[in-house]
């Protein structure tokens, strides 16, 4: 394995912190950039929204690779503060490519497994390529931004060379997440009922988690086996999807509380109902192969969220 010089915009966000330590303990040389200023060893505060701030990084150092994570995240964060969403994740990927086109650098670009919309099928990587749009409609700004990023990069490829892969993550979670309300259900279901909190569970709605530290080694993986184009959905295991019902069913099982701070919902709003993932394409390329299933993840989740929030449970 050759080191790599590596730049991951996003470095300080709880996808982008794990990615960096996986990357490091390979013995690759990797900067974190991020939105807010901290004193931490190779790590720099840039907005990706402004081009004069990715330049200054990017001009100054040549990098082999940028895994671009860097991005405003959630659909009711789309909703409720749709110009930061447009701005950092489409603006801001634009001028990550326009620096690509001049520094040749090869990047990962991260989408999600939300640009399949509700697509009723089992989701391959080439469903957005072979279906029509009425297939894979986009339910919301967070989804459509992803897809607009993924366009970008394969117009890049075209027309300058560029040399990108593109991966849709698929729920991922564990700890290093802290709970706001736009963040995905796992931590808001952890947060409520640590705090015994009322929350709500919407029936009806499927889906497969993704523990982290399974998937950033996945990512870690494409420094080595990179194939320009191609496109990898990467999380849990098929057989590990459930019913949302289910994983918040795990989740009081985990902090040791019942069930009377929930209130069952029909199905919501701007979000796909059931996601059939098929992760066959990044276990053959990347030797995908998550390990850490929902139960144990959760528990370690539930765990990291007492010690952060000061909550022992008892």
């Amino acid at each position: 394995m050759e080191t790599q010089k590596i730049l991951v915009t996003g470095g300080g966000g709880f996808i982008g912190t794990h990615l960096v330590d996986e990357l490091r303990q390979r013995g690759h040389n990797v900067l974190a950039s991020d939105l807010y200023n901290a004193d931490r060893e190779q790590y720099i505060m840039v907005d990706v929204r402004n081009y004069r701030q990715l330049a200054r990084v990017l001009e100054k150092q040549r990098f082999d690779l940028v895994y671009h994570l860097a991005a405003e995240y959630g659909r009711w964060n789309g909703e409720d503060f749709y110009e930061n969403l447009w701005q950092t994740n489409a603006i801001g990927t634009k001028h990550v490519i326009r620096l690509q086109e001049s520094h040749k650098f090869r990047m990962v670009f991260f989408s999600s497994a939300e640009v399949y919309g509700d697509y009723e099928g089992v989701m391959t990587e080439d469903v957005m390529e072979k279906n029509p749009i009425r297939d894979t409609y986009q339910m919301n700004d967070y989804a459509i931004t992803k897809w607009a990023g993924e366009l970008m990069c394969l117009n890049s490829a075209k027309m300058f060379g560029t040399e990108t892969v593109l991966v849709r993550s698929v729920n991922c979670y564990g700890p290093g997440e802290h709970y706001t309300p736009y963040r995905g259900f796992i931590p808001k279901f952890i947060y409520h009922v640590l705090f015994n909190k009322p929350y709500t569970v919407f029936k009806g709605h499927k889906r497969i988690i993704d523990y982290v530290e399974d998937s950033c080694i996945t990512w870690a993986n494409i420094v080595d086996i990179f194939i320009p184009g191609e496109v990898y959905n990467v999380g849990g295991r098929p057989d590990w999807e459930k019913e949302i019902k289910e994983y918040s069913d795990l989740v009081l099982n985990a902090v040791g509380s019942d069930d009377s701070i929930v209130t069952y919902k029909a199905d919501e709003q701007f979000t796909t109902k059931v996601k059939h993932m098929d992760f066959s394409k990044a276990a053959k390329d990347l030797n995908h192969n998550p390990k850490i299933t929902p139960e144990e993840g959760i528990r370690r989740t539930v765990e990291w969220m007492k010690k952060v929030y000061n909550n022992t449970g008892e």
